[in-house]
């Protein structure tokens, strides 16, 4: 009992994460209409600028700011220079420009950072409880509510606030938007922001748990990817549960001898089921009308 209930808990911290991403990513994909490919590296940016700020001999929190600071202005950087100019694009054609800074940031990172084993330890670390006679270390306890209260913030951001509003139009129809007055640079550069400062918390909190790799940290993106799918790039809570849910089946696999090789591929099988389940209550929805 003890073993299900070790996996299960650390699944909710890793899927924590990957809710948290999966919400940074729907939140920029509704204002903006990009889904950004580099979300993961520039989390893995943030980790290991915070980790070298560390072994400076930086103070801890002011450490993992900077870090976060730098995730921020990274994306926002790309919302500045490089978005504006492919907002008449196709989607795809945005995404696959996100694709090229992945590339250009893991480069950097690997030339900087090489892979070595190093691991990005937060204070939280050392701190543990027993729930049922498995050890809880704070930390895990942490991604966990700080994703709960982020996805709780960021929806009552755009439910009751004026910006909200702001992004929600510009979802809905920018070019519209635009006729009515709205700063849309404006607004959109503050998606970015907000969404680059979501991926250097995630990356931080993941480099806490796995080992702090840039390629490991990049690849973050892909369940996060799976998560904002099966929300179908729109409601944060769906991205919520299916974040928690890819990383406690990610994880319970573990006890499968027979799939545990294949539990990497977890974000991509129930991102495929859930395209799956789309398709068919769309059809069944249209046959309803005829």
């Amino acid at each position: 009992m003890n073993s299900y209930l070790i996996f299960l808990l650390a699944g909710l911290a890793i899927g924590s994460i990957y809710a948290l991403s999966g919400v940074g990513l729907v939140l920029l994909y509704r204002a903006t209409g990009v889904l950004n490919l580099a979300y993961g590296a520039i989390g893995a940016a943030a980790a290991l600028i915070s980790w070298q700020l560390g072994q400076w001999g930086g103070f801890a929190p002011l450490c993992w700011l900077v870090g976060v600071a730098v995730a921020g202005l990274i994306s926002l950087s790309y919302g500045l220079l490089i978005s504006p100019r492919l907002e008449h694009r196709e989607p795809v054609i945005k995404a696959m420009a996100t694709l090229g800074v992945l590339l250009i940031l893991l480069g950097l990172l690997y030339s900087l950072w090489p892979a070595n084993p190093r691991r990005l330890d937060l204070p939280s670390d050392a701190v543990a409880f027993n729930l049922m006679g498995v050890r809880l270390t704070l930390t895990r306890l942490l991604a966990f509510i700080a994703t709960l209260l982020l996805t709780i913030a960021i929806t009552l951001f755009l439910a009751r606030t004026r910006i909200g509003l702001l992004m929600r139009a510009l979802a809905s129809h920018r070019q519209l938007s635009a006729i009515v007055g709205i700063r849309v640079i404006q607004v959109e550069l503050l998606a970015w922001s907000i969404s680059g400062v979501m991926a250097g918390i995630s990356g931080i909190l993941l480099a806490s748990l796995v080992r702090l790799d840039a390629g490991a940290l990049t690849f973050l993106v892909i369940p996060a990817l799976a998560a904002a799918i099966i929300g179908r790039l729109q409601s944060l809570s769906l991205t919520l549960a299916a974040g928690l849910c890819i990383g406690v089946i990610e994880s319970m696999c573990t006890l499968l001898p027979a799939i545990s090789p294949y539990r990497s591929a977890t974000p991509f099988v129930l991102a495929v089921l859930a395209i799956f389940w789309l398709q068919r209550n769309n059809r069944l929805l249209f046959a309803s009308h005829q």
